[in-house]
């Protein structure tokens, strides 16, 4: 297997507060911006560019893999800043993480409404 995922533009009503936003939940580093782009790193070299779409967008689905540790850290975060979570994706457990698939999980909604999910192991 050869291919690895390298970038993703994520639509954003705010392209710098969404990067700072994953910059500080997913411990990410800063990377060179352009264009309408502002643009962070994540593991893997993982390129996530923020910037504002020409039209409306639906919200998207982002899942992240987390360590224990990132986990905790991450969590603490969310709850310690008021941010609505849930133990799963049809937001019937507020306040909740879940121990799904051997690990730990959560589900947020980013500033532009985009939904995040932090696990701490993956499904496969």
């Amino acid at each position: 297997m050869t291919a690895h995922f390298n970038h993703t533009i994520i639509a954003s009503t705010d392209p710098a507060e969404m990067a700072g936003f994953y910059r500080d939940l997913l411990e990410a580093d800063d990377a060179p911006s352009w264009g309408p782009f502002v643009n962070i790193v994540i593991g893997g070299g993982v390129l996530l560019q923020f910037a504002a779409p020409p039209t409306e967008f639906p919200p998207q689905h982002y899942a992240y893999l987390l360590d224990d540790e990132h986990f905790d850290r991450a969590h603490a975060r969310i709850t310690e800043s008021g941010r609505a979570h849930w133990a799963d994706p049809q937001r019937s457990r507020p306040g909740e993480i879940n121990h799904e698939h051997g690990g730990r999980g959560v589900y947020l909604l980013d500033p532009s409404g985009h939904y995040l999910e932090l696990i701490t192991r993956p499904y496969l």
